[in-house]
């Protein structure tokens, strides 16, 4: 029986590991061929090894699939559009990008260094952007072709200490919003997923704080590898109605996000004062506010399925 991606391309960004390691393996077992490309940094973006993504392409070869390494920096445009090249060059075509490469550099706000916001900006939103924009001309040329893009619960809701991946995070979905919009009329769709998983990354989370031991016990139990799915899924035909949507993968739970949308008005239509906002409208409001510290635990305080 085919698989559900037989016959496509698809390149995975940061896939010489984790969560990303686990797409490309998957894809390929679904009869994708696969750019890998990892250029081996170390979590903080620093150095370089071709062993990472070299052995995921030599474990989907040596598993029967086609798989071939790019060791490019999705951060350098140039880099990026190889990935995009390789594909289109060693097995004919581009199908699917799952823009994953990142890195961390988290500090608390009040101590984090333009280096260390420019970093973490430069590999996850401009990355995504420069793998994006190399793939387009091809997609717009075949009519058809998926952009999945990776964010975090750290964008959606936020999280302590990581003002850059945050920023960074919600500005892949606007980015993968706008691009779903520009690109509906040639066909291609573009999504987001964000992923609960133990991995190198999250490995990194310190534990401290009320609750961090425990929270961190949840995602040592989310294997890397119920990511990989939605991911095959959403490269596919299958989901060719699927677009401009943004998923979160809870080790056996796929969760639908809501996008932000109005839930309360008011209009005072003689104009508001500064006083009368004090005095009315924020009363009316606060019922509806969201809590001032949340952070992903408390919007999922359960136990992973």
């Amino acid at each position: 029986m085919a698989g559900i991606l037989e016959g496509k391309v698809v390149a995975v960004t940061g896939a010489g590991r984790g969560i990303g390691r686990e797409i490309a393996l998957l894809c390929a077992a679904e009869g994708a061929a696969v750019i890998v490309n990892d250029p081996g940094v170390a979590q903080e973006g620093d150095g370089g090894d071709a062993g990472p993504a070299e052995t995921t392409a030599n474990d989907i070869r040596t598993a029967g699939g086609k798989a071939h390494a790019n060791l490019a920096s999705v951060a350098d445009p140039k880099g990026a559009a190889s990935i995009i090249e390789d594909a289109v060059q060693r097995f004919g075509r581009i199908d699917a990008v799952v823009n994953n490469a990142g890195i961390l550099r988290d500090s608390i706000w009040h101590k984090l260094s333009h280096e260390d916001w420019n970093a973490v900006i430069d590999v996850h939103l401009n990355g995504a952007f420069n793998v994006s924009k190399a793939a387009t001309p091809y997609f717009r040329e075949q009519g058809s072709g998926s952009f999945i893009h990776f964010t975090s619960t750290s964008g959606l809701i936020g999280n302590i200490g990581q003002a850059n991946y945050s920023a960074a995070k919600a500005g892949i979905i606007g980015l993968s919003q706008s691009i779903a919009l520009d690109m509906a009329r040639a066909g291609v769709r573009s999504n987001c997923i964000a992923p609960f998983a133990w991995s190198r990354m999250t490995a990194s989370i310190p534990v401290t704080g009320e609750g961090a031991e425990e929270r961190v016990k949840r995602l040592q139990s989310m294997g890397a590898e119920k990511i990989a799915p939605l991911v095959a899924y959403l490269a596919s035909d299958a989901a060719k109605d699927v677009s401009n949507q943004i998923f979160a993968v809870r080790k056996n739970e796929i969760v639908l996000f809501s996008k932000p949308r109005p839930i309360r008005s008011m209009t005072k239509v003689e104009g508001w004062t500064a006083q009368s906002i004090a005095d009315e409208l924020i009363p009316a409001f606060r019922a509806s506010f969201a809590r001032a510290d949340e952070v992903s635990a408390h919007v999922f305080p359960y136990d992973p399925i």
